[in-house]
C-alpha cells in the first residue's frame, strides 16, 4: 500500500514539470523537414504543389512527398498525371523478388523532386500502417542522406490514427503547418493537429506549429480568428478566386515567378523559410464553435436529456432494482 502511494505521488510531481521548450532559434539542420496538415479538400495539395514549384524556381532543392492515401499531392505538379506510389511499387516488386529503386518512385519537374507514399484500397488495409511502411522504405532508400534544402510532407489531417501523426510523434520534422479555410470542419482539423503537437510536446517532443495557410479565403475572417486564438501566424492567404479555381481544376501550376500569382507564392515561400515552430494553444470545442455565428453552426441548439419512456415510445413503469446493497462495515 505504501509503495503505491509513493508511486502515485511521484507521477503527480512528474506531471507538473514542464517539458523543455521547442527550438525557437535558427534551424541548424541542413534540411528543413516540414509536415503540412489539412482536411481533405482544403487545398493543401494545391498549395504545396505551387509552393514547392516556387521554391525550386528560387534555386532551392525541394522534395515533395505525398502522404495522403488519395495520392493526389503530385497530380497538379505533373499536369494531372499520377506517378507510381511507393506502397504499390513495393508490393509489385516484392512479388518478383526485386528491390525498389529510387528511379521507380521519385520523379522530377523543373527542379522539384516528388513522390507519393500511396495507401491501400478502401476496406483492404490501414492507411496509417501504409504511411509507416512507406517511411520505412524511404529510410532504406537513403532518406536521411539525401541533400535537400526542404522536404515537404503532405499529410491528411482528418485521419487520427498513429501513422498520420508519425512526423509529430517521432520528431521527424522540425515544424508543422496547417491549411484551413473559413469553415468549421477544416478549422476543426487544424485545431486537432495543434492538440496533437501539444500532446507530444508534453511527452518530450520538440515539434512546433509554424503557422497557417488560409486557402479559398472569402474574407469572412473565421480562419484568421482561429489563428489568432491558437497563437500561430498566418503565412499566406490564398483568395477564393475563380481564376485560381479554374487553373487548379485543370492541373496548372500558378506559383511561377512571372505569373499573376507569383508574388503570392513567393511571399509564402519566404514565410515558410522564416517561420519558427511555436507552441499553439488549442481551442475547446465550445471555443472553436465560438468563432462562428450561431446561425452558421447551430449554436442555439440545446441538449435535452432523453428518458426511458422516450426511448420505449410508451408509458414506462420503473422496476425495482435487483442490485444488492450491503451496509458499510462499521
Amino acid at each position: 500500500m505504501t509503495v503505491t502511494l509513493i508511486t502515485h505521488k511521484h507521477l503527480r510531481e512528474e506531471a507538473k514539470q514542464e517539458p523543455p521548450p521547442v527550438h525557437t532559434g535558427e534551424v541548424t539542420k541542413e534540411t528543413q523537414i516540414i509536415a503540412i496538415y489539412g482536411k481533405g479538400g482544403s487545398g493543401k495539395s494545391f498549395a504545396l504543389s505551387n509552393l514547392s514549384y516556387m521554391m525550386a524556381q528560387q534555386g532551392k532543392r525541394v522534395l515533395l512527398i505525398g502522404c495522403d492515401p488519395k495520392s493526389d499531392t503530385t497530380s497538379l505538379l505533373f499536369g494531372g498525371k499520377s506517378c507510381p506510389t511507393i506502397i504499390a511499387t513495393s508490393a509489385a516488386k516484392k512479388l518478383t523478388g526485386e528491390e525498389v529503386k529510387i528511379e521507380d518512385v521519385c520523379f522530377q519537374r523543373d527542379g522539384v523532386f516528388a513522390m507519393e507514399l500511396g495507401g491501400p484500397e478502401v476496406g483492404r488495409g490501414c492507411g496509417g500502417r501504409g504511411i509507416i511502411h512507406g517511411f520505412e522504405l524511404l529510410e532504406k532508400l537513403g532518406f536521411h542522406d539525401w541533400g535537400f534544402d526542404y522536404v515537404l510532407l503532405d499529410f491528411l489531417g482528418d485521419v487520427v490514427c498513429g501513422g498520420f501523426g508519425l512526423p509529430i510523434a517521432r520528431d521527424m520534422c522540425q515544424k508543422v503547418i496547417v491549411v484551413g479555410s473559413n469553415d468549421l470542419q477544416s478549422l476543426y482539423v487544424a485545431n486537432n493537429v495543434c492538440s496533437a503537437v501539444e500532446y507530444f510536446r508534453k511527452m518530450g517532443g520538440n515539434v512546433g506549429v509554424a503557422g497557417m495557410i488560409i486557402n479559398k479565403d472569402d474574407g469572412t475572417g473565421e480562419a484568421r480568428a482561429f489563428a489568432e486564438a491558437v497563437d500561430i501566424p498566418v503565412l499566406a492567404s490564398i483568395p477564393a478566386n475563380e481564376d485560381i479555381r479554374r487553373k487548379s481544376a485543370n492541373y496548372q501550376i500558378i506559383g511561377t515567378p512571372d505569373g499573376e500569382w507569383g508574388s503570392l507564392f513567393a511571399g509564402l515561400a519566404q514565410a515558410v523559410t522564416d517561420s519558427l515552430p511555436q507552441h499553439p494553444k488549442p481551442l475547446t470545442q465550445d471555443g472553436l464553435l465560438g468563432l462562428f455565428s450561431p446561425d452558421q453552426v447551430g449554436g442555439e441548439v440545446r441538449l435535452v436529456p432523453a428518458s426511458q419512456s422516450d426511448m420505449r415510445g410508451a408509458n414506462y413503469v420503473p422496476k425495482a432494482s435487483l442490485e444488492v446493497i450491503y451496509d458499510e462495515a462499521v
